[in-house]
């Protein structure tokens, strides 16, 4: 059995295409998560940029602000999360 290398180098160049086309898309879409039931809301895109941080203002607590810290990090973390499993059923 011969390897024809133009048409390898053609299935190369088509899957080099559809992975930035794929990357193109991800960068477009984005997932949001909240922590704290609701009170903070990250969304991230599908290329791991930080999109949006929705804080309710009920929660702003001045005597307490080491909670809502924690509470954006956890919503942070997990639109990450999500964004990542959004980019590994792309690719």
């Amino acid at each position: 059995m011969s390897v024809n290398p133009q048409k390898m180098m053609k299935q190369m160049q088509k899957m080099q295409e559809d992975m930035a086309r794929v990357q193109t898309e991800l960068q477009e879409e984005t997932v949001s998560a909240t922590a704290g039931g609701g009170a903070v809301t990250a969304t991230v895109s599908g290329g791991l940029e930080i999109k949006a941080i929705s804080i309710d203002p009920k929660v702003v607590d001045p005597e307490d602000v080491e909670m809502l810290e924690d509470t954006v990090v956890a919503a942070v973390n997990e639109a990450m999360r999500q964004a990542q499993d959004l980019a590994q059923k792309r690719i």
